[in-house]
């Protein structure tokens, strides 16, 4: 079902935490922003990267707002069809409202929809005057998308009169690499969130693990986080999920034409490199980052590891070699 009411009072929890927790300068200014506007009418429109925390940003709009007492209604654009659209907006034959009518929309990756459902909506949103159109959506309207919305109004893929509809103000959201403060207090979040439901304990995450996931890129953002924290708690093993995620980062495949003029030589040399590359991080993460433990492992000088690990560009910060004597 491309719609529903999916209001849930821990969603909401969940959110003021995340914003509570933050040490990143920009969270916090838009944790300020969201408290002046969300007991507003004024339509938001929510711009991230995917797993950025977008419906999360939604619920707690929605939890602050006058209407927080009416439903969450997550509509997901890419699927809604016409009937579906009119049927979650609108009075139904009977004059009674729809469920939505009292709470709150959210529009997820509202860029998906096609230009027949984007003409649709224009005239379902109210410009300005709750009151001025019987039939138009008395909702409080929440709008998300990854991509550029700019972009597609100048490619003609959406109405700027749209985008002005739902554009009463633009929150961006930081991916998480702009804001790794605060993953430390995300990990201990997901951790107690997910404890509980799979009916293990809380797990302690040690400071070698804590620093790798800091220093990850996360391409996935939050959810790719959340992600990896709920299998630590599964299989509590750290070591296990955190050299998982290392062996998998890979650089990208080439692209056909590359291939074409990729030689059988180059092609051994990218081969080898990753291999090292994987062993090399299985064996710090078994080792808890001691490299000179990790050196004897792999039979190699401290000093030719450190060169590999310039080399395979996994070189860690100054910070990080000047705290590695606390693990040998």
């Amino acid at each position: 079902m491309p719609y529903g009411d999916i209001h849930n009072p821990h969603e909401g929890d969940c959110a003021n935490h995340i914003l509570l927790e933050s040490r990143s300068p920009a969270i916090r200014a838009l944790d300020r922003i969201i408290a002046e506007i969300a007991p507003t009418e004024i339509p938001i429109l929510l711009v991230g990267e995917n797993g950025t925390g977008k419906e999360v940003i939604a619920r707690q709009i929605h939890r602050l707002s006058a209407r927080r007492r009416g439903p969450f209604v997550r509509a997901i654009c890419a699927d809604l069809r016409p009937d579906v659209l009119t049927t979650l907006l609108l009075r139904g034959d009977d004059g009674t409202l729809s469920p939505s009518r009292a709470g709150t929309v959210f529009f997820d990756e509202v860029s998906e929809l096609d230009v027949h459902l984007q003409n649709k909506l224009l005239h379902l949103l109210p410009d300005g005057d709750l009151s001025s159109n019987g039939s138009a959506l008395n909702a409080r309207c929440v709008a998300a998308t990854s991509r550029d919305l700019e972009t597609e109004l100048r490619s003609g893929r959406f109405r700027q009169d749209l985008y002005y509809r739902l554009n009463g103000v633009c929150l961006r959201l930081p991916s998480l690499c702009q804001r790794k403060e605060d993953i430390p207090a995300l990990v201990g979040l997901f951790a107690s969130k997910y404890a509980p439901v799979l009916r293990r304990p809380v797990p302690s995450v040690s400071d070698q693990t804590m620093r790798v996931l800091v220093e990850y890129s996360w391409p996935g953002n939050i959810r790719q986080l959340e992600n990896i924290v709920r299998r630590i708690v599964a299989l509590g093993d750290e070591e296990l999920v955190v050299s998982d995620l290392l062996s998998v980062s890979k650089p990208p495949a080439p692209s056909q034409h590359q291939e074409k003029n990729f030689s059988l030589k180059e092609a051994s040399r990218a081969a080898s490199r990753q291999a090292e590359r994987s062993l090399i991080l299985r064996t710090l993460t078994r080792t808890r980052w001691n490299r000179k433990k990790a050196a004897q492992e792999l039979q190699i000088s401290y000093k030719a590891l450190l060169y590999k690990l310039k080399q395979l560009d996994l070189d860690t910060s100054e910070k990080s070699e000047a705290h590695a004597g606390e693990f040998e």
